[in-house]
């Protein structure tokens, strides 16, 4: 029989989601006795999150700060008819940076990894030791439910650190080179530099399918590497990722199916950018909303996070209608061009595009113009407009 451990908070899930959530409820709440579990051995796993300052509240800014590795004050695009460079500040946040502040901020007793959950409703959860929580509220922060009810297409990447000997000489952060062959659906290259002699290099794809080959993708990057002259380098680390890019589906059936009545946030709640795959302002948002209540019921956080998620589902339609047309309406070697197109607009409308915050005629500016897909596949993911609204 395991111990029990009564508790007024339990986050099950220590990524990056559940992490801030801990930090900025023990910020606010510093009386609250909440614990953070994970599978891993450390939080965040291995990843780099990446954002612009402009898609976060002053608040959200405020949590933030303390755990960015990196910040550039501008970035460049590059396609094969353009190159443009933008002023807006781009940050980073490496997983070992969050791993550190939650392990600084939050009291040796909240701290609990290498756990694997086998049992999880509103207020309890079990794992496979035996030990059991029982909280006023779990929340749900395990990554996804069942997305069999979203319609869904899919960012996947390779993305590798490397050293190379005599620097790489990039200054700022190039977040979308299309100047590559176009494979496997809308493919560019994502590079990041770190130090003068250190950088990401990363290979993206807006693909049909998820499924990724490690290694294919990393010898393109070992190509990508050759031709800019980056022979001499080592590889100081790799991570990948496969990121859901929503086009529509069932909001309500894919909340139920990750535990009706539990509270939940990030990928597990649908929340992310629906044609950029990320999370990161999301899990910023849900963290400060969850820290500023009162009420830390079950019941209250579960109607709370429902609710905020659903209205964000709601006024995001017209990001799923893009994603249709990205993937519906365009040839796979032809969506390089509606992304060519979109980096051809007004830098504050990019600014508010990122950050879910498009007004209405930014939407009508986005779809002017000559379209550089098909005119009538483009009509018809509009009439397919209601099924994205579920």
């Amino acid at each position: 029989m395991g111990r029990t451990i009564k508790c007024d908070i339990a986050i099950a899930g220590g990524g990056l989601s559940g992490c801030l959530a801990a930090l900025a409820l023990h910020q606010r709440n510093p009386s609250l006795d909440v614990r953070l579990i994970e599978q891993g051995d450390t939080f965040g796993g291995n990843h780099l999150w990446s954002f612009f300052d402009q898609d976060l509240s002053p608040e959200g800014l405020a949590l933030i700060t303390p755990l960015i590795s990196h910040a550039w004050p501008s970035y460049e695009v590059r396609f094969p008819t353009r190159s443009r460079d933008l002023h807006s500040t781009y940050c980073s946040i490496r997983s070992e940076q969050l791993d550190q502040a939650v392990r600084a901020r939050l009291p040796e007793s909240a701290i609990f990894t290498g756990q694997f959950i086998v049992d999880l409703g509103p207020r309890h959860v079990e794992l496979r030791d035996g030990t059991r929580f029982e909280a006023r509220a779990i929340i749900d922060a395990r990554g996804t439910g069942d997305l069999d009810y979203l319609d869904l297409g899919w960012q996947k990447f390779v993305g590798q650190e490397i050293k190379v000997a005599g620097g790489h000489g990039r200054h700022q952060p190039v977040i979308m080179d299309a100047n590559i062959p176009q494979i496997d659906g809308y493919r560019f290259v994502y590079t990041l530099p770190f130090t003068s002699d250190s950088l990401l290099v990363e290979d993206t794809y807006y693909a049909d399918d998820p499924t990724l080959d490690h290694d294919v993708l990393a010898g393109r990057i070992a190509d990508y590497a050759d031709r800019h002259g980056w022979h001499r380098r080592t590889l100081i680390r790799q991570e990948s990722g496969v990121l859901p890019i929503a086009m529509g589906g069932d909001f309500d059936g894919y909340w139920q199916s990750g535990g009706a009545e539990v509270p939940k946030i990030g990928l597990r709640a649908g929340l992310f950018h629906p044609t950029t795959g990320y999370s990161l302002p999301d899990a910023v948002r849900s963290a400060l909303l969850i820290a500023a209540q009162r009420d830390f019921s079950a019941t209250a956080l579960h109607d709370l996070l429902y609710q905020d998620a659903r209205a964000r589902w709601k006024e995001r339609g017209y990001y799923r209608l893009l994603a249709r047309m990205l993937f519906r309406a365009a040839e796979p070697d032809a969506r390089f061009r509606i992304m060519a197109q979109f980096y051809r607009l007004d830098q504050r409308l990019i600014e508010r595009f990122y950050a879910s915050n498009a007004t209405w005629r930014d939407k009508l500016r986005i779809l002017m113009g000559r379209p550089p897909v098909s005119i009538w596949r483009a009509l018809g993911q509009l009439f397919e407009r209601k099924k994205g609204m579920r």
